[in-house]
């Protein structure tokens, strides 16, 4: 027996997929050696991100965006959020890669290989914003336990993949299906092979929409492996928690999908408004579905200094979950005043929609740029912070920027 022990083939595949490059000598380095840089690892080069992107945590890793990052209208890998609950799978190999459809409401199990998926369904692509529903959880007061983003974990990258519903039709399922539960070979952080970090889902309402995807390519080339490498579920317009990545299996349920993070306060909110720092039970929380009305300056960035005279030029996107957005203003003194601005279509349902706008200033002096969103129901941002709850969800108050006239 040699004693040398070498990785594995898989191993090696997923570790040069990882950093992006060959690993020269690849073949010699021992089982159970981990390369210097991941032993220290720079998020940056490893997931390729740009040097701006701001870190949360690394374990699991959680990466978000600034405002002025995301001004493209389709999100590149560099600029894209992360949000992680376990540990990136290790030992990746598409050639064994399948995908089970399962559950109490399915005819009977049935597995694809990607080969599979890729050749006997047709391909969908469309651009989809995905937001966490903790973004800007960074603003509650009481603080609400929980990664403490920002404004820039959201994000609408094109993703292309095989529509769900036809994957469930062709493997059928009996009228008792009432939600999906996604599984995944994401690593609970214990290591405990028996647990999942996550395991969500969504209503079969959602589950057969047009728009939801089984992905396998973003933006045109296959899905980096923060992202979901190889296949990854895509829910456009809900929380990205429902959206699972490193997708395996997708159980029909024949009731609400009560895998991890699917019960207690994850991802819900009280399904009627408390009192800030107030104790919800379980049973008075309600799981969150399309996301609220929101929108994003971004340009120019905050702090931005124009000569007196001078107008400001603005653009952004806005989005609204399941709905279209059919109204958008910027205001200048604070919300005193409205101004309507243009706003585009989106490219496809389920895509953020631009807005721009240019902006005279009566004087020199500071000022704040507010933009709110209004959505098809009527629905307008909140100016401030909207209604507290304990795990400091749908945050979604006006953005705004500040303006030095000189």
């Amino acid at each position: 027996m040699k004693r040398r022990l070498f990785l594995t083939r898989t191993a090696m595949s997923s570790l040069t997929a990882l950093i992006g490059t060959d690993i020269v000598f690849g073949a010699l380095i021992p089982n159970g050696y981990t390369p210097l840089l991941l032993q220290d690892p720079d998020p940056f080069t490893l997931f390729k991100k740009d040097k701006d992107m701001v870190v949360l945590n690394d374990k699991p890793w959680n990466i978000e965006a600034k405002a002025h990052l995301l001004d493209d209208d389709i999100t590149p890998n560099k600029f894209m959020f992360i949000r992680n609950n376990g540990l990136i799978p290790e030992n990746i190999d598409v050639n064994t890669w399948t995908l089970t459809i399962d559950g109490e409401a399915v005819n009977a199990k049935k597995t694809y290989t990607l080969a599979e998926l890729k050749t006997k369904f047709k391909s969908y692509t469309y651009q989809l914003t995905l937001e966490c529903g903790g973004n800007g959880r960074s603003e509650f007061d009481p603080p609400a336990k929980g990664n403490q983003w920002t404004i820039g974990a959201v994000s609408c990258a094109t993703w292309t993949g095989v529509r769900l519903r036809d994957v469930l039709e062709d493997a059928g399922f009996t009228n008792k299906a009432v939600y999906i539960g996604y599984h995944a070979a994401d690593v609970h952080l214990s290591r405990d092979p028996e647990k999942e970090p996550i395991s969500r889902g969504a209503p079969m309402a959602k589950a057969l929409q047009d728009e939801t995807l089984i992905a396998y390519k973003m933006n045109g080339q296959d899905i980096p492996l923060a992202h979901g490498y190889p296949l990854r579920l895509v829910a456009g317009g809900w929380p990205a928690s429902v959206s699972g990545k490193w997708l395996q299996r997708i159980s029909v349920r024949d009731r609400v999908h009560d895998g991890t993070k699917m019960t207690g306060d994850a991802y819900r909110v009280p399904c009627n408004p408390v009192a800030p720092g107030e104790k919800v039970k379980d049973e008075d929380m309600c799981i969150i579905e399309s996301m609220p009305v929101k929108s994003l300056i971004t340009y120019p960035q905050s702090g931005a200094m124009i000569k007196e005279g001078q107008k400001l030029n603005i653009r952004g996107h806005a989005w609204a979950g399941e709905l279209e957005v059919t109204k958008m203003e910027y205001s200048i003194d604070f919300g005193a005043t409205w101004q309507n601005c243009p706003i585009a279509k989106p490219k496809n349902r389920l895509a953020w929609q631009n807005f721009s706008a240019s902006i005279a200033f009566p004087k020199k002096g500071y000022y704040e740029v507010w933009a709110r969103a209004t959505d098809a129901n009527g629905t307008s941002q909140p100016m401030l912070l909207p209604g507290w709850n304990p795990k400091g969800y749908l945050n979604n108050a006006c953005h705004r920027i500040a303006i030095k006239v000189t």
